[in-house]
């Protein structure tokens, strides 16, 4: 991609907590999000609890924001976003909050202004809805999961 290409996303910092998102290296897909807290947040086990980044984004027509979990913090405490993957559309402009989700049967704490999610910008495929009688046939037809095998 050459420079005049680098597309620019909008944010706005809606508290003093707020913190840009960062990345960890320069070529890293994910830009982390924060807590935009002052305190340590305690979940439960198997509890949701809504996290506010203090950030707000203007993301371009043509992509939306995709919040994943920091995959340390999925693997070494059980927290994940709560719906796995959350969505923020280009035409949200309220704040960014990610909903964490303990899938472990202790404590997990989330220390006052620590990486909580990764946003990655992606393109979507734009289209309009076809209703019909009958879809074209393929080989694998209706096989559900697991039906193509393991080898």
């Amino acid at each position: 991609m050459y420079a005049d290409e680098t597309k620019h996303i909008c944010f706005k910092r809606l508290n003093d907590l707020a913190k840009l998102p960062k990345r960890g290296s320069a070529v890293a897909a994910g830009w982390d999000l924060y807590a935009a807290t002052d305190y340590d947040i305690t979940i439960l086990p198997h509890e949701t609890v809504k996290i506010g980044t203090g950030l707000a984004a203007a993301i371009p027509e043509g992509y939306f924001g995709a919040i994943f979990a920091r995959s340390g913090m999925a693997a070494n405490q059980g927290l994940r976003p709560a719906n796995c993957v959350g969505v923020v559309d280009a035409d949200y402009r309220g704040e960014i909050v990610v909903a964490l989700h303990n899938d472990t049967s202790e404590d997990q704490m989330v220390p006052a202004g620590s990486r909580i999610a990764q946003l990655v910008i992606m393109p979507y495929l734009e289209f309009k809805i076809n209703e019909v009688d009958e879809l074209d046939d393929t080989e694998r037809a209706d096989g559900g999961f697991g039906s193509t095998g393991i080898k």
